[in-house]
């Protein structure tokens, strides 16, 4: 018997750069600086109240949108943060993580034939879901070398198809943190429109030099057509638990619970209520940023002793180097050699273009104990 032939609906989608520098960041024993996770453990505390709920019989199905605890201590958070006030019954939703998130409120809002717009370089799950949902992804660049947003360019991608914009700020791949006066921007640009916005907020607590989150929850106008995506699992150094939430008014809300209640129902209990728990302590997470800016500095400063060109990291845990002066290989060939000959992993930025864009750039993860920093740093001193 034959097995059918598929019709792919990602004919273009194969194995992920990610996927093959980490498989040959293995294989050559190299420092692997390439995939965006720590490699060290979270709060000891966490795992306690986690533990402490599954002791306590909490392991049983929550309700569909997430406990109650939690969804109200995230409404909580984003009232203090934020000034603004979302209903914990109607307007949070609690998700298993931030890509799942970002798929169903694709599936829930975008029909076929409906235009989404992305800002490249971009996380590489938007595209795919957009193409899922029978959506056209339109490509926006951002500006080369600085990666700032060019609304000219924005302006001009939105039509009356347009169904939503999707914006990561802080911004992986490139470290580019979106200022006030940006944000105001595109809440003009938006405001004669009923586009809506997809905001991806992941990184939000990891932003540097007395920088500030500009969270769509601060402006009216943006809250007001939004979802605003964040993630624990980023916040609390738990990535392999994946959990995350969305934040959205109770109409929006309603069609993602629509899509969310058949995409995975509802998120593991006993996390969710250590989660609860783990928030009634704000210190966590606004320190965040001072505990990253440090492996920011210290791995910024390793590199400036190589011929790398450093590009300005403002947020995240990634930090671009552009590598000219280095060598003449392209993005993707440079990673490779670097794996192989060096023994560190990057990832090329042009995979985070749907066109390859290749602009001799590199990401380097400093998500990472000091140890695997300076490891990182004494093999890149030969360059």
């Amino acid at each position: 018997m034959k097995t059918p032939v598929l019709q792919s609906k990602l004919p273009h989608v194969g194995t992920t750069i990610f996927t093959l520098m980490s498989t040959l960041a293995l294989e050559k024993n190299a420092v692997n600086l390439g995939q965006g996770f720590p490699d060290f453990n979270c709060d000891p505390h966490l795992i306690d109240v986690v533990t402490d709920a599954m002791k306590g019989g909490l392991n049983q199905y929550p309700p569909m949108a997430g406990v109650p605890v939690l969804r109200d201590a995230i409404a909580a958070k984003i009232r203090a943060l934020h000034g603004r006030d979302y209903s914990a019954a109607s307007e949070i939703t609690v998700t298993a993580g931030a890509t799942q998130a970002i798929l169903t409120i694709i599936l829930a809002v975008v029909h076929a034939g409906d235009e989404v717009v992305v800002l490249e370089p971009c996380y590489d799950s938007y595209v795919p879901n957009i193409e899922l949902a029978g959506g056209v992804p339109v490509r926006v660049p951002l500006t080369p070398g600085t990666f700032r947003p060019d609304f000219d360019k924005i302006t001009a991608a939105i039509t009356p198809k347009t169904r939503a914009i999707i914006v990561n700020t802080p911004h992986n791949p490139s470290g580019m943190v979106w200022t006030r006066e940006e944000t105001l921007r595109l809440q003009d640009i938006l405001a004669p429109t009923s586009v809506l916005l997809i905001s991806d907020e992941v990184y939000e607590h990891m932003v540097f030099d007395g920088q500030q989150h500009h969270s769509a929850a601060r402006f009216a106008g943006l809250a007001a057509r939004a979802f605003i995506v964040s993630s624990f699992g980023k916040t609390y150094h738990v990535t392999g638990w994946k959990v995350g939430y969305v934040a959205a008014p109770a109409a929006l809300s309603a069609e993602f619970r629509k899509v969310h209640q058949f995409n995975v129902f509802t998120v593991n209990t006993p996390v969710q209520y250590g989660l609860a728990s783990y928030m009634a302590d704000p210190k966590p997470y606004l320190e965040l940023p001072a505990f990253y800016q440090r492996k920011r500095d210290l791995f910024r400063a390793g590199l400036q002793r190589t011929r790398f060109k450093l590009l300005p990291c403002e947020g995240t845990y990634f930090q671009c180097v552009d590598i000219s002066a280095v060598s003449d290989l392209g993005e993707t060939a440079f990673c490779q050699w670097l794996t192989s000959e060096i023994g560190v992993a990057a990832i090329p930025l042009s995979a985070f273009y749907g066109n390859g864009f290749d602009q001799r750039v590199v990401r380097f993860c400093f998500a990472k104990k000091d140890e695997t920093l300076n490891a990182a740093l004494e093999r890149l001193q030969s360059l």
